[in-house]
């Protein structure tokens, strides 16, 4: 019985060892005296709070407390929930998931109540995901060609469904807007979830979701998927051609998934919640590439994480001009 406890013992304390060295002794600084409460900006059901919610599990168990995902909906690209977590306390306890909504903003909202950048750290690059352009199945319009004709004999009929100003979603959709120079307006919803709800029920007439939250209701008949917007198909969607195949090279988004803290947060703090996260994603790599969530993997450290941020919001910036939107 003594040999017996020993070994489990002995075993216990080397499973640290399996991790790599600086995730280990990140984890060995600090450890969480309480549950870490998750906002996602959004309604639940979007991409954001897919991927949330399937990290929120590992990376529990990796860094010894729960996870608790809470959805605070609100403002243009979630500005009410990141406001929020950034005037949390810095102490580990709050952290948000965010998606690239977080560097849209900037060209949306005149008077940012936060510095997008310098207001967080990075904890991680969780990953990106394609986005897919999806109508209602009772659309007469069974392609992509069909789907341009309807709106042009029709201009100023119909709208596009958006999951709040500033989100991926509504990216998406004025980037098909511009790069096609449509006559249609979107309607702004309060998250990924009901934007799609929009066109299932054919309140709007599509929305250019990523392909995370939309796999479901595409496999489920309640969408059909005309799209993908980029350069190359995605492979959990095989029989949708990209918008390259189809001529249209311009109509290429992508969203991404990060995870950010107080930017006054400690550097341990912030050291063990980036590698509790780098080695969650590691152990539900399969489950983020069922949903399409493709890696990062040059995109590490903290540093990296809010650089690449940084570089984001300027291009969007000039997105969003393109697509003759103004701060306001």
């Amino acid at each position: 019985m003594q040999r017996r406890h020993l070994f489990t013992a002995a075993s216990l304390l080397a499973v640290p060892l399996l991790a790599p060295p600086g995730i280990a002794r990140a984890q060995a600084a600090w450890r969480p005296d309480r549950p870490i409460r998750v906002v996602v900006p959004y309604a639940p059901g979007g991409t954001t709070d897919v991927v949330a919610r399937i990290m929120a599990e590992p990376v529990s168990q990796i860094i010894g407390q729960p996870l608790v995902v809470e959805n605070r909906p609100g403002g243009a690209a979630g500005l009410v929930g990141t406001d929020f977590v950034a005037k949390s306390t810095p102490d580990g306890h709050t952290i948000i998931v965010h998606s690239n909504g977080h560097a849209i903003a900037p060209a949306l909202v005149a008077r940012m109540p936060f510095d997008p950048v310098a207001d967080f750290a990075g904890v991680s690059m969780c990953g990106r995901v394609p986005q897919v352009l999806c109508v209602n199945p009772r659309l007469p319009a069974q392609n992509l060609a069909e789907l341009l004709a309807l709106i042009r004999a029709n201009p100023g009929r119909y709208h596009f469904a958006s999951a709040g100003i500033g989100t991926a979603v509504h990216l998406g959709g004025e980037m098909f807007r511009a790069v096609n120079r449509l006559d249609i307006a979107p309607v702004h919803y309060r998250g990924g979830g009901p934007a799609m709800q929009g066109v299932i029920t054919g309140e709007a007439l599509f929305t250019v979701d990523p392909i995370a939250s939309a796999l479901g209701h595409i496999r489920g008949g309640n969408v059909r998927a005309l799209v993908v917007a980029g350069a190359e198909r995605a492979p959990t969607l095989p029989d949708v051609p990209s918008a390259s195949e189809l001529g249209m090279p311009e109509f290429a988004v992508d969203a991404w998934i990060i995870a950010m803290a107080p930017s006054r947060t400690p550097a341990p703090v912030v050291a063990a919640l980036n590698g509790a996260f780098a080695m969650a994603q590691r152990q539900v790599a399969q489950r983020l590439a069922e949903q399409a969530v493709m890696p990062m993997p040059d995109l590490n450290t903290p540093e990296q994480i809010m650089g690449f941020v940084r570089s984001d919001m300027a291009r969007y910036a000039a997105v969003m001009r393109g697509a003759g939107i103004r701060p306001e």
